[in-house]
């Protein structure tokens, strides 16, 4: 049977690596309405597609593209890897999955990796081939992996002051290992945010992205509960939200191979998170 949402949120709990695996956005958090849509850009702009800051400038939030504009969907991946995870790496544990990038590169499957700063000075190579790759886009999940809210399934917090300099570092590392052109997308580590951490954040420019489809891999042992979580929670311009972390999330490249075909046999085109905000530019 398909997990529940409350016994996924609760298997997050289990650990903080992985934390970006509960459902958007976090009670006791502020969810502020949409941002308006950025105008269309011009075919000639080189800047990826954002969304418009909200009210005061804050960081805009992105959850799904348009549901009536065709059966698109887009695979989004978190590369996560906390900023005291040395040692455990050091000794053997792997937060990489090179099979499952094998997998969608295989399949074919356009897929945004969300990167944690720490993670990418861990594996410059592989992060250096997926900023290469036109299949792949490559944005930010935070250097640290600290939440920027409390009570955010466990895992350390950044103070409001450090917020900043915390995804511009990421920017600099993912750089530095390789990435010439990371993506102004912005994925908070657990999707936890309020108010404070969209205006902290806001002088980056970047838009915040989320996610619709919780597919419950972290800690999964079961790929075929996981698989139909997702396919049932698919819709058209749905974001969905997996990992890329072998030693916490060991089914999704399992995932990945049963879901694909049958999204593409339901009609589905998969899509990078960059087309879906800009398919909603215009079309709020």
């Amino acid at each position: 049977m398909i997990a529940h949402a409350r016994r996924i949120t609760a298997v997050c709990a289990l650990g903080a690596t992985l934390a970006a695996c509960g459902s958007a956005g976090t009670s006791g958090t502020a969810r502020p309405a949409h941002a308006k849509p950025a105008a269309p850009q011009s075919p000639s702009a080189s800047r990826p597609p954002t969304l418009t800051p909200g009210p005061g400038g804050l960081t805009p939030v992105f959850e799904h593209g348009p549901r009536t504009l065709g059966k698109t969907v887009a695979l989004t991946f978190d590369a996560d890897m906390t900023a005291d995870q040395g040692q455990r790496a050091a000794a053997g544990e792997h937060f990489d999955n090179p099979d499952l990038i094998g997998t969608l590169r295989t399949l074919k499957v356009p897929a945004t990796i969300f990167m944690t700063g720490r993670w990418a000075e861990q594996y410059p190579a592989q992060a250096r081939s997926l900023g290469h790759d036109p299949q792949f886009e490559v944005a930010n999940h935070s250097y640290s992996h600290y939440a920027f809210t409390a009570d955010c399934y466990g895992l350390p917090t950044v103070d409001a002051a450090r917020m900043r300099s915390d995804v511009e570092r990421a920017y600099t590392a993912i750089r530095a290992a390789g990435v010439p052109n990371p993506m102004p997308y912005f994925r908070f580590p657990g999707g936890c945010y309020d108010r404070q951490a969209l205006r902290a954040i806001s002088g980056v420019g970047v838009t915040a992205v989320q996610w619709d489809v919780v597919s419950g891999d972290a800690f999964a042992t079961d790929a075929d509960a996981v698989s139909r979580q997702v396919l049932d929670g698919v819709k058209p311009g749905s974001v969905v939200v997996m990992h890329c972390t072998r030693s916490a999330a060991p089914t999704t490249e399992r995932v990945v191979r049963t879901v694909v075909p049958e999204l593409r046999k339901q009609g589905y085109r998969f899509v990078k998170v960059s087309e879906l905000i800009g398919e909603t530019n215009g079309h709020r």
